[in-house]
């Protein structure tokens, strides 16, 4: 397969991974790009969108989000356009399953906007801006609101905004057409007090997602009512462990095809944690934790074969590649590592 990464030296760089062996090599430069810190393949496999992390665009506070054309037998990408993100540090991107709507999560803007996708793959201005305010409990880390990711509901039907500084995952209705955004009816899940829900995974069956606190360092097992549009926790798991006194930062996580085994990084404890998931009720048993091969894991996926586990690893300058046991879920290390300047983010097409 061939994993495109956003790289921290302002460019996104095509990689083709071996299946057999887990060996990286870079088949070409995708393009330049400003601080893509997030990037997500469109439904139609030939568009990409990108998050542009930036403080200021065209002179005003925010970022950007871009799209591109990918061209996968040069493995390049051809910038299609680029628009406001109304927001500062617009830190994660998705698209929906029609591929005709496009969100961004800004982090320091504590914002999200959604945009709807024109015939040729170009976005329009934001079709809704939501402008979060207030702030947590932690006097550190949410003096104000930070919306960190931005995920559709399986059915397409909603989209949940994760906001790490109110300890809330606000819930929208979207009308997939325009790209609207209506507050849904409840309106919010919310976390622990000071935990910061950061990341967001559904399981494969859609009836179950887990989060993932980036100041608790915990992963919240959660029953999602597509009914309603509601989340309910059900088990709470601390990812460090008892002996680590430093401070946690849960960064992500992923789950294999299957929806037997998740795996999910501490960046701030350098570890990759891997769990068991219940077929009765997505509830996990913590198996074991490893080393991510780095420092300061941003983020990980899985290939498309089950068999590898690729971590960025943003500080220490390198991609870490573990062998993954398909059957037991167990992870060999220390896998490869291979240099990158901080890489960012990792998606396969």
């Amino acid at each position: 397969g061939v994993v495109y990464v956003g790289a921290g030296d302002g460019k996104i760089y095509a990689y083709a991974l071996n299946s057999r062996t887990g060996e990286l090599k870079q088949v070409g430069l995708a393009a330049a790009a400003d601080n893509p810190t997030f990037l997500v393949l469109a439904p139609n496999g030939r568009n990409v969108f990108v998050a542009n992390e930036l403080d200021h665009y065209e002179g005003k506070s925010g970022g950007a989000v871009s799209s591109y054309t990918l061209d996968r037998k040069n493995a390049s990408l051809t910038k299609i356009n680029e628009v406001a993100s109304h927001g500062a540090a617009t830190c994660h991107v998705a698209v929906d399953r029609t591929g005709r709507a496009v969100f961004a999560a800004n982090d320091t803007g504590g914002s999200a906007a959604s945009f709807h996708v024109g015939a040729n793959g170009s976005l329009s201005e934001a079709v809704s801006f939501e402008q979060y305010t207030g702030h947590g409990p932690d006097k550190e880390r949410q003096t104000v609101p930070h919306a960190h990711r931005v995920t559709l509901s399986p059915d397409n039907r909603f989209l949940l905004v994760n906001d790490l500084g109110l300890d809330r995952i606000h819930i929208y209705r979207l009308d997939a057409a325009t790209a609207k955004l209506t507050l849904n009816d409840p309106p919010a899940w919310k976390s622990a007090p000071g935990a910061g829900p950061r990341a967001l995974r559904f399981h494969p069956n859609g009836r179950w997602a887990y989060c993932v606190t980036e100041m608790k360092s915990t992963v919240d097992v959660l029953h999602w009512d597509a009914t309603r549009g509601a989340l309910e926790t059900v088990q709470v798991l601390s990812m460090a462990p008892e002996s680590f006194h430093g401070t946690t930062g849960g960064s992500d996580i992923v789950l294999d095809r299957q929806g037997r085994f998740a795996y999910a990084a501490d960046r701030f404890d350098d570890i990759v944690v891997t769990f068991a998931v219940s077929p009765v009720d997505g509830k996990l048993t913590l198996l074991n934790r490893i080393s991510c091969g780095g420092k300061v894991p941003r983020h990980l996926t899985l290939d498309p074969t089950g068999r590898w586990l690729l971590v960025a690893n943003q500080e220490s300058d390198n991609i870490a590649v573990f062998r993954r046991d398909t059957q037991s879920g167990q992870l060999t290390s220390p896998g490869s590592s291979f240099p990158l300047s901080r890489p960012q983010c990792l998606v396969f097409t």
